[in-house]
């Protein structure tokens, strides 16, 4: 089995747009990714002006689609992870 990747995609929301901006990933953004089958699962996380989301991969991570423009500040960032032995 390949290794478990942590995706952490995280974007700056504009003024007063988290809501709309956490209903895009839950309703456009991730319905785009979840069926592919290295898909784990994913979690979303929001603040008062950021929205981050956490998923799950066996092997290569699928990128999540570019969110619309009028909802975010600056473009998205996303770092990848692996579990460390301790």
């Amino acid at each position: 089995m390949a290794d478990v990747i942590v995706r952490m995609w995280e974007v700056r929301a504009r003024p007063g747009r988290v809501p709309e901006l956490v209903g895009w990933v839950c309703e456009t953004a991730l319905p785009a990714v979840e069926p592919d089958p290295r898909h784990v699962g994913t979690e979303v996380f929001a603040s008062t002006d950021r929205v981050v989301a956490i998923s799950r991969w066996r092997g290569e991570p699928v990128p999540l689609p570019d969110p619309p423009a009028e909802l975010v500040d600056r473009s998205p960032h996303s770092w990848d992870f692996t579990s460390v032995d301790r």
